[in-house]
């Protein structure tokens, strides 16, 4: 194990802010054709399936690399929780798909990562450990392609990894893709890219709650599973984070690196508690659609990190932009 250092660097490319650009306009199209089929709605992760309040409770006592931004002082915050699949489409929770779980935790006020100040600090989860890509390159690609049809996947494989290369690239992310989901109260949950916390840089984790057991079978909306469990109790969840240590095994620009537990074990920093809905379940879903959950919307304190977060600055924002977001 080896100690958290806050010797971490950005390195930016000379073309990334016209990249950046181009592939978020890219991305608008693909969501404003979206839109025009299923209504007004994101680029991606556009289906909800279900939004809940929850508490973020910070301890007392965590380790002093963990102490800054939201985590400097114990205490508990309001937090709005909005679960998605991740596609551009309103499909079937049956198709294999990202899971998205997203925060919005209130009662902070600081400096802000995109200037000024903030009441809010956003985390954007996905169940998946690490990126798909190294950078943002190739996923903007597949975004594109995947919008016109199966058909065009092939052209872009072949673009991307060489005639060598591209079945190889098919089938793996064909096989993570259809992993089995056992359901938002049975995964863990990642940041799948870096942030700071202060000087340090860190990963964050959100493990599920213990001892819950598995679906019989795949429900037809996984967020009827979990209403399903929330009537039972509320349910408990544990927000980590993991520190970056060195670059060559936790690397801040190459967002496909699952940084190893080994070299780098996660700390619990808080507890997430859903609740089952309220009386104002319909009213907080509606405000949750029109709201933002980006990763930016955070303390400067927790600024996002690398290439692919810097890519989702550009994105979020000509998406919040297209569907008159909150």
């Amino acid at each position: 194990m080896a100690a958290p250092r806050t010797d971490w660097q950005e390195r930016i490319q000379p073309d990334e802010a016209a990249r950046h650009a181009r592939d978020a306009q890219a991305i608008a199209a693909i969501q404003r054709a979206k839109s025009a089929r299923y209504g007004n709605g994101r680029a991606l992760h556009r289906k909800p399936l279900l939004a809940l309040r929850a508490t973020l409770s910070v301890p007392a006592g965590l380790p002093e690399p963990a102490r800054h931004g939201l985590f400097a002082t114990p205490g508990e915050h309001e937090t709005w929780v909005r679960l998605s699949n991740g596609g551009p489409d309103v499909a079937s929770d049956k198709t294999p798909d990202i899971r998205g779980f997203s925060l919005r935790v209130w009662g902070v006020d600081g400096a802000s990562a995109l200037g000024g100040t903030t009441d809010h600090q956003d985390f954007t989860l996905i169940n998946r450990p690490a990126f798909a890509f190294p950078d943002s390159r190739p996923f903007a690609g597949l975004v594109s392609a995947a919008a016109k049809g199966p058909v065009h996947l092939l052209p872009w494989a072949l673009r991307t990894y060489g005639p060598l290369g591209m079945f190889p690239a098919l089938a793996r992310l064909s096989k993570d893709l259809a992993a089995p989901f056992p359901g938002f109260a049975g995964q863990a949950f990642y940041s799948a890219a870096p942030l700071a916390c202060g000087p340090y840089a860190v990963r964050v984790r959100l493990l599920p709650p213990e001892g819950q057991p598995a679906p019989a079978e795949r429900p037809q909306r996984w967020g009827d599973d979990l209403l399903a469990r929330l009537k039972a109790g509320p349910l408990s969840y544990c927000l980590q984070f993991q520190f970056f240590v060195d670059e060559a095994r936790t690397p801040i620009e190459d967002a496909s690196v699952d940084w190893p537990e080994a070299v780098s074990p996660y700390v619990d920093v808080a507890t997430l508690r859903l609740s089952a809905p309220g009386t104002d379940a319909e009213s907080l879903s509606a405000q949750v659609e029109r709201s933002v959950f980006d990763p930016w919307q955070a303390l400067a304190a927790h600024r996002p990190l690398g290439e692919v977060m810097r890519a989702r600055k550009v994105a979020y924002f000509i998406s919040q932009k297209e569907r008159g977001a909150a």
